[in-house]
């Protein structure tokens, strides 16, 4: 193949897919990526504006209706969720099938569709449990702590499978560090993933338990008769500083030993997702704030999941020889 042919990335086999295919593949799947990442949006936007009972508690039909007869907004809402929701499971099909045509057996890139699929599929099962069981809406059972720190969790994941399909069809090989630059990179990734789920907890007293102001908010997380999702809520900013200073040196580092550009970008996400989250805190949460506080914790979640993979693309290649 020349140097001005289309780029086409080998598989773990030797083989070369298809160069036109894989084009359409790699474009196509980061577009998945980005479309997921708004179906995720717009469930937290359900969560925030108390839709999650729009439709009852029936699943997957809605308040036992295919199309509901002069549905209200907060159905609108949900229904919207569900079907955008759908298709994505939809989606993550054919990237399945897609993925055995462009791609030779054993390929990575097969195993990061699947991954896609199998995650997106316990996602849906997630927010069936939340509409079957109640955990929606207005409902401040303890136990609805539990299943939105699973959605969140499984979404986490989920982004994580979509973004190692992505990096395995483009021809990469290697996602995980080794020795220590590995250990690290886990490290951050279970940190972040914590995060998670006290952000799912914060975001649940932010919801059910409005304040007008800081000192009220405050005095909720202090008093020991608060309902448990405010007295959880604390440990969601401490934990963030304490991820976000090891995101960020690790993130620095290895952007200096490396030169790898998306290490700083990784360290400036760190910073502006801190500051959006102490500006949520002063704002009382309001729901676009919330999305784009979430927006961007997606968004850094995947890019600390490239940079580990970036890292280890550098600490594989062999060191330079010097000229005697």
């Amino acid at each position: 193949m020349s140097s001005n042919s289309p780029t086409a990335a080998p598989s773990d086999t030797g083989a070369v897919p298809h160069a036109p295919g894989l084009r359409r593949y790699l474009r196509a799947s980061r577009w998945f990526v980005g479309y997921t990442i708004g179906v995720i949006l717009w469930g937290a936007f359900v969560r925030a504006s108390l839709s999650g009972d729009g439709c009852g508690d029936h699943w997957p039909l809605c308040n036992g209706e295919v199309v509901p007869v002069d549905p209200s907004i907060e159905t609108m809402i949900e229904l919207t969720h569900r079907v955008t929701s759908g298709f994505a499971w939809i989606f993550a099909l054919v990237f399945v099938v897609w993925s055995r045509r462009v791609f030779p057996k054993a390929h990575r890139a097969r195993l990061g569709a699947t991954l896609g699929l199998v995650f997106m599929s316990t996602e849906a099962l997630v927010g069936a449990g939340l509409v079957i069981f109640k955990m929606v809406a207005d409902n401040p059972e303890t136990g609805r702590g539990y299943w939105s720190a699973t959605h969140l969790l499984n979404t986490f994941v989920l982004l994580w499978a979509l973004t190692a399909h992505v990096w395995w069809a483009s021809g990469r090989t290697t996602l995980w560090p080794r020795g220590r630059s590995g250990a690290a990179i886990k490290l951050v990734l279970v940190l972040l993933l914590l995060l998670s789920v006290t952000g799912a907890i914060a975001a649940l007293g932010n919801t059910l338990f409005p304040v007008d102001t800081i000192a009220e908010g405050i005095a909720q997380d202090l008093d020991p008769s608060s309902h448990l999702f405010l007295r959880l809520r604390v440990f969601h900013p401490i934990l963030a500083v304490g991820a976000g200073a090891v995101t960020m040196v690790f993130a620095t580092f290895v952007a200096s030993r490396h030169r790898l550009r998306l290490g700083h970008a990784v360290a400036g996400l760190v910073v502006l997702q801190l500051g959006l989250g102490l500006l949520n805190l002063t704002l009382h949460a309001p729901t676009w704030l919330q999305l784009v506080h979430l927006l961007l914790a997606d968004v850094l979640w995947i890019g600390v999941v490239w940079l580990g993979g970036q890292v280890a693309e550098a600490e594989a290649e062999p060191p330079p020889v010097s000229a005697l």
